[in-house]
C-alpha cells in the first residue's frame, strides 16, 4: 500500500522495478523481488510491535465499560477475554460478527488493524467494524492502522448508543480516525492508513471509506455485490477506460491511493454509502491483502457461504487461508458479519486462549464472545 502523488517524499525503492516499498517491507508488493536477498539496504525492524500497547481488543473500544487492568495470565480483568500481547495473527468473535487479522507471509509486521462492536438500541440490534490498512511508506503505519480503528470504533458505538443518523455518525468516526492519526505525527512525517467502516443495523448497512480497503455484500443468489469503490490509481485507469480491470491490477498502479488518513491530509474526503439488502446475506469488510487474490463479489461469495451465515470467525479463517495460500505476499484482514444480525449463543461460558510461538496456551474465561491471538 503506497500513497499517491500527494504524499510526501519516498526514501525506499525496490532494486529490482523501482517502485516504492516500505521500510518493514520483506518483498516488493509489485513485483515480488526479496528485498533483503536484493541488497535493497531495508533497516532491521524490531520484530515486536512498536508502539504497541496491550489492552482488551472489547473492552479498549467501548466508550461505557470500565479500563480493565491485565492479570498475569495475559486476561483482561473486566470481561475475561485474552489480551493480545502482539498483532501478528489475531482472532474476535462477538458471536454477531467476527474477524481475523494477519500478518501474511511476506512482511515482517502486521499494518492492518481491526476494531468493532455490537450494542443494543432502542431500534435493535447494531454491529459497527472498522478496518484500515496502514500506508508502509509512511512511518509508525501499524500505529496510524491501530489508532484510526480504535478512535473510530468508539465514536460509532457511542453515536448509535445515542441514536444518531448512521450516515452522520460514520463522518464523524472518520474524522475522529483522522485526529487520531494526526497527533501521531506531522505534514512532513504523517503516519497514513487507508480507512473503511460498516454500521449494520436491522434495516441497512452504512459504509464509509477512504483509499482501497473494501466492503462487500455476499449472498448465495447473483445479488452479491461490491458497496465500495477504490480510492486509487488503478480505479482511475479503469474508469476513465485506458486499461482494463486485470492489467490495471497488474500495472505498478495497481495499489497506489489517491486518499487516506493522515497529517498530511487537511480534511478527509470520505464516501459514505447506504444499502439496504434484499435479503439474508453477509457483510464482508477486508483490506487488499484478501480481495487482491479474490476481486469479485460473487468469487468471494463462494468461498465464505454458506458457513458464514452460522460460523462467520470460521468463514474469515478460510478466507485468511485463501489468501495466504495464493501468496499472502500483503497483510490480511478479513470481518464478517451475517445479516439480519443475529446472535449465535455459546454453549456455556467462553475459553479464550493465546498461543505464542513454543505453542503453550494460556487460558482465560469469558462471559461474552471468544477472543484469541496467535504470533507467528
Amino acid at each position: 500500500m503506497t500513497a499517491g502523488p500527494l504524499g510526501g517524499a519516498l526514501s525506499v525503492s525496490c532494486p529490482s522495478c523501482g517502485e516504492p516499498v516500505g521500510a518493514a517491507d520483506s518483498f516488493c508488493e509489485s513485483c515480488g523481488t526479496d528485498l533483503a536477498g536484493a541488497g535493497a539496504g531495508l533497516p532491521e525492524t524490531d520484530p515486536s510491535p512498536s508502539g504497541y500497547l496491550a489492552q482488551c481488543p472489547v473492552c479498549s473500544v467501548d466508550p461505557s465499560a470500565s479500563p480493565g487492568a491485565i492479570s498475569a495470565d495475559g486476561c483482561c480483568e473486566s470481561c475475561g477475554r485474552q489480551v493480545p500481547s502482539g498483532r501478528d495473527h489475531v482472532e474476535l468473535d462477538l458471536g454477531w460478527l467476527a474477524g481475523v487479522t494477519d500478518r501474511g507471509l511476506r512482511h515482517s509486521r502486521n499494518e492492518d488493524a481491526m476494531a468493532f462492536a455490537t450494542a443494543e438500541t432502542a431500534a435493535g440490534p447494531v454491529a459497527v467494524a472498522v478496518v484500515c490498512d496502514g500506508v508502509s511508506t509512511s512511518p509508525r503505519s501499524d500505529e496510524a492502522s491501530l489508532a484510526g480503528t480504535q478512535a473510530a470504533v468508539r465514536m460509532l458505538l457511542t453515536s448509535m448508543r445515542r441514536g444518531d443518523d448512521p450516515a452522520e455518525a460514520s463522518l464523524a468516526a472518520v474524522r475522529q480516525a483522522h485526529l487520531a492519526l494526526t497527533s501521531l505525527g506531522s505534514s512532513a512525517q504523517a503516519p497514513s492508513a487507508t480507512y473503511i467502516s460498516a454500521t449494520i443495523s436491522g434495516e441497512a448497512v452504512t459504509v464509509c471509506w477512504l483509499g482501497d480497503s473494501r466492503a462487500y455484500w455476499l449472498a448465495t443468489d447473483s445479488d452479491a455485490r461490491r458497496l465500495t469503490a477504490d480510492d486509487s490509481l488503478a480505479e482511475e485507469l479503469v474508469a476513465r477506460g485506458d486499461l482494463t480491470e486485470a492489467d490495471a491490477m497488474a500495472s505498478p498502479q495497481a495499489h497506489v491511493i489517491t486518499r487516506w488518513l493522515g497529517a498530511d491530509v487537511a480534511e478527509p474526503q470520505a464516501h459514505v454509502v447506504r444499502f439496504e439488502p434484499p435479503g439474508p446475506g453477509v457483510v464482508l469488510v477486508c483490506s487488499d491483502g484478501l480481495w487482491n487474490y479474490r476481486p469479485d463479489a460473487a468469487g468471494l461469495a463462494k468461498l465464505a457461504l454458506p458457513a458464514a451465515f452460522t460460523d462467520p470467525l470460521g468463514a474469515a479463517r478460510a478466507l485468511l487461508a485463501f489468501a495466504l495460500e495464493a501468496g499472502g505476499m500483503d497483510n490480511i484482514t478479513v470481518v464478517l458479519a451475517p445479516f439480519p444480525l443475529a446472535p449465535f449463543p455459546l454453549a456455556g461460558p467462553a475459553t479464550v486462549t493465546e498461543k505464542d510461538s513454543a505453542t503453550t496456551e494460556a487460558g482465560c474465561t469469558a462471559d461474552v464472545g471468544q477472543y484469541s491471538a496467535e504470533h507467528g
